[in-house]
């Protein structure tokens, strides 16, 4: 629990002093966020250090990708923080702490609120390209093995992007540019990305060891 507690209050934080400390919040962050990440990885067992460093290269590649090639969002100077990527890899710690203590229905009632939502958002064409990640994120509880981390994690990317776009970190772009659909900011499936990268995750240590469980 108290790891759980101090990531919550590092994501919390270090995302308000990257915005609202000028002009070193963010090399603060970048450097305290790397910091604890080598630590969290110098303290666990061979099998998370394998699956943080996967989180990492895989969340690094997914930044650039949706970031800064597709765009569908904007960081606030127009970079990629340097925190981002081990971010991502203590969002993913997070989830595997919290799964397990979720409910069986939870598995299924969280999609089918999303899905109401997103039935109004893609009708009236104010979140088309939700639509797309909904479908994503339902794919990956249909034929995922981690379904409860999944779930989870949309959860809390959701609730992260949230507070990041209030804040200012980030934007979502209201028009997505390759194939002209819209979005919000954020839509409320962007933890869609979260969950894929988590299936990335999850099948490549599945696929080196056949004993590897989440």
């Amino acid at each position: 629990m108290r790891l759980v507690i101090t990531i919550i209050f590092i994501l919390i934080i270090g995302l308000l002093i990257d915005q609202m400390v000028e002009p070193w919040g963010q090399t603060i962050v970048n450097i305290f966020v790397w910091l604890f990440f080598l630590g969290l990885l110098k303290y666990s067992d061979r099998t998370k250090q394998i699956a943080l460093l996967l989180c990492l290269v895989y969340a690094t590649v997914g930044e650039v990708f949706l970031s800064l090639i597709w765009q569908l969002y904007e960081y606030r100077l127009h970079n990629i923080p340097l925190f981002i990527p081990p971010g991502h890899a203590l969002l993913f710690t997070l989830g595997i702490m919290l799964a397990p203590k979720m409910s069986d229905w939870f598995i299924w009632g969280l999609p089918i609120i999303v899905a109401v939502y997103t039935i109004f958002v893609v009708g009236t064409g104010i979140d088309t390209l939700g639509g797309i990640l909904f479908i994503a994120f339902l794919l990956c509880i249909i034929f995922g093995k981690a379904k409860k981390l999944y779930v989870t994690m949309f959860l809390l990317s959701l609730l992260l992007e949230i507070y990041g776009t209030t804040v200012g970190n980030w934007a979502w772009n209201h028009d997505e540019q390759w194939f002209g659909m819209t979005t919000t900011n954020p839509p409320v499936s962007a933890g869609a990305f979260y969950c894929m990268l988590d299936l990335l995750i999850v099948s490549t240590m599945a696929r080196f060891n056949k004993n590897f469980r989440l």
